[in-house]
């Protein structure tokens, strides 16, 4: 294109098409300044390469709250991965290591949370829904996404990945459609196209893997040889002492200001959604009791505590480390009736009924014997963690 003008002496009188493109290059040049001064206000003093096409005048947050820690494809993600059925499941992994359990319409699925310290997360199916197991080791925080989502009309399966950037010591996601940044903790939308949009959280437990197969037997559990360089790190834990009860975050990552100090900041918790809000249970507490009975708003619930599984974060080699016990929240109502209950040795009773259950909800034995109860939608988090994302949380006492 020749554009025209009137040349008058050192200036240029734009009298052609110009006067109407002038605007509009004007309108460019201040997006790009815009776009520009936005990413400057990332941390990033690694010098981290920017590979992302993320629009960021859409957002909900201050930009400067992220850090940028590695680059883009630093985490070599899990999807659609192998499995062990049960007899290989329990010649791979120690008895007592963690697991995220998931189970959707008859199916179910184990996914150590050793393995995902070093992957982050999994973008897999499950029972025909397609899921998002995630892990921010930062955080203990440990939550499950459906990769659906309709918005605006519009019908989404994401395909996940790790961003490389973190905001309050919290694990970024990233999905490949839109290149929107989510946070893992919440499951909300940061910045980007979906910007202010929440992922739907699918109910998950942490137990061992000894419990998982105990109730699944003919569950599954992630195959340790699923094709990445990490095969050989699992089964010992780069965060060697972190979750010691005396700890902070690291303050490379995480603003000591914003710390609570009603909480350890390294108590581990367990969340449950009420109305207007959130309640939160310390693990200390749990386990001290063997059994919470509560209500919190309309919702009337049952926290189950059983000794035995070890924390991924404390001995190098996780088999050694120490254990923290497995947590589990249920709605305590069933057909109709709200049931309490008490804790028995290694089972948990009910009063109205004498029946017994385990910690995954199932009633082992007595009238109510083959019933489930309703597993909450709950998950796993470092106090720290959950009381800088939701500071209004009421915190169970004693």
């Amino acid at each position: 294109m020749i554009l025209k003008g009137t040349w008058n002496q050192n200036r240029i009188d734009f009298t052609g098409p110009m006067k109407h493109i002038i605007p509009f290059i004007g309108v460019i040049a201040i997006c790009l300044i815009q776009g520009y001064s936005g990413l400057a206000q990332i941390q990033n003093t690694r010098k981290v390469p920017y590979k992302w096409n993320t629009d960021t005048s859409k957002r909900n947050i201050v930009l400067s709250e992220l850090i940028s820690v590695l680059p883009r494809h630093s985490f070599p993600t899990i999807n659609y991965p192998d499995f062990l059925e049960k007899e290989s499941g329990l010649a791979s992994f120690y008895q007592y290591e963690p697991v995220i359990a998931v189970s959707i319409n008859g199916e179910s699925k184990a996914y150590p949370m050793n393995m995902l310290t070093m992957h982050e997360m999994s973008n897999d199916s499950l029972g025909g829904i397609p899921i998002l197991p995630t892990y921010c080791p930062l955080c203990n925080s440990s939550v499950v996404y459906d990769r659906r989502l309709t918005y605006k009309g519009k019908e989404y399966v994401f395909e996940f990945e790790v961003s490389g950037m973190l905001r309050n010591s919290d694990m970024v996601m990233a999905d490949k459609q839109t290149e929107t940044w989510w946070q893992q903790l919440t499951g909300k939308g940061l910045v980007g196209e979906l910007s202010g949009v929440e992922l739907k959280v699918i109910p998950s437990m942490v137990i061992s893997v000894r419990e998982f197969f105990e109730r699944y037997p003919d569950g599954k559990i992630l195959s340790p040889k699923n094709g990445t360089s990490s095969e050989e790190q699992y089964g010992t834990n780069p965060y060697e002492s972190y979750d010691n009860q005396l700890n902070k975050p690291y303050s490379r990552y995480y603003d000591y200001s914003k710390l609570d100090k009603r909480l350890p900041a390294m108590e581990r918790v367990i969340d449950l959604e009420g109305k207007n809000g959130y309640k939160i249970y310390p693990y200390s507490a749990i386990a001290q009791k063997g059994v919470i009975n509560d209500s919190y708003d309309d919702k009337n619930i049952v926290i189950f505590y059983k000794p035995g599984l070890i924390s991924i974060l404390d001995q190098k080699d996780i088999s050694k480390s120490k254990a923290v016990g497995s947590v589990t929240m249920f709605s305590s109502e069933v057909d109709g009736s709200v049931l309490t209950f008490k804790k028995e040795k290694e089972v948990f009773v009910d009063q109205e009924t004498g029946s017994s259950w385990d910690i995954t909800g199932r009633c082992i034995s007595g009238k109510l014997k083959g019933k489930e109860l309703t597993p909450e939608r709950y998950s796993n988090h470092f106090a720290f963690a959950w009381l800088t994302f939701y500071p209004e949380s009421e915190i169970y006492e004693q």
